[in-house]
């Protein structure tokens, strides 16, 4: 699926906190702020519902499907503000008593949910005094997902699938590839510092679509401090827009006509052989 116009989309950054209510209501200022300013697609981050001073928090809060007050919250504001709004992630039910999906939801202007994604890649990373083990409270997903928009085909994906470009690679098969990758995140400042534009522009510039990320952006309640930087960036790798760190939006327009002369200049996307 092509757009036949530009479509403005945009990114959320929060610095998420402990109160499920309190994240709830600073989300909804923001996605408000994001619609008045014409976007029709509006991203939140990684864990913009809870960042709680355990990660067991999530677990006390998680979901099923279909029913409960996050989920409740995104289809209310995506109908009320006529946007498709995708959940950065929320905590989803698993059968394990004690882990949770990592899941984003997507709904459209109807307040209609058309797709969900749990993560797939989960982040372990130590050193020194930082130590991440996602698979202790998270069960990993097993399937790739992509959804069409206005804006084209879009690619779902959250936080560490960044470092694996095969999972791009496998939804941009077939017909006009993906115009837009979804990336919500909240990667430490450690990671972030060292690679997370780097992988952004890579993502984009491989794929030749556009990147939006939607980042945590500061320091929160337990301690922990995020990188931020929450951007849009186009099929050439060229950044349209970033706020490095604080509550806010960063948004911009998804171009067909960018697309097509980034693609017919430079047809990396038909010259593939594997």
């Amino acid at each position: 699926m092509t757009a036949a116009a530009p479509f403005r989309v945009a990114a959320i950054q929060t610095v998420t906190g402990t109160s499920l209510e309190d994240n709830l209501a600073r989300a909804e200022t923001l996605i408000a702020e994001a619609a008045s300013g014409g976007a029709g697609l509006v991203l939140l981050p990684e864990y913009f519902c809870m960042m709680g001073r355990h990660e067991s928090d999530k677990v006390a809060i998680r979901e099923r499907e279909g029913d409960g007050p996050v989920q409740r919250f995104l289809a209310d504001a995506a109908r009320r503000h006529r946007i498709w709004l995708v959940g950065g992630t929320l905590p989803m039910w698993c059968d394990d008593p004690a882990r949770v999906y990592n899941a984003s939801l997507v709904f459209d202007p109807h307040g209609e949910r058309v797709a969900r994604y749990d993560k797939i890649h989960l982040f372990g990373f130590t050193k020194g005094t930082e130590n991440f083990d996602e698979s202790r409270t998270i069960l990993a997903g097993k399937s790739p997902v992509a959804f069409d928009a206005p804006c084209g085909r879009v690619a779902m994906s959250i936080c560490y699938d960044l470092r694996f470009p095969e999972l791009y690679r496998g939804l941009a098969k077939g017909g006009d590839g993906i115009s837009l990758i979804l990336m919500p995140a909240a990667f430490t400042y450690t990671t972030g510092q060292a690679h997370w534009e780097i992988l952004i522009r890579a993502r984009a510039i491989e794929n030749q679509c556009y990147v939006l990320a939607a980042a945590q952006g500061g320091k929160h309640d337990n301690g922990r401090r995020t990188w931020g930087h929450s951007m849009l960036v186009d099929p050439w790798g060229e950044l349209l827009g970033v706020l490095p760190e604080g509550e806010g939006v960063v948004s911009g327009m998804v171009d067909p006509a960018r697309l097509a002369e980034v693609r017919q200049n430079l047809p990396a996307l038909r010259h593939r052989v594997l």
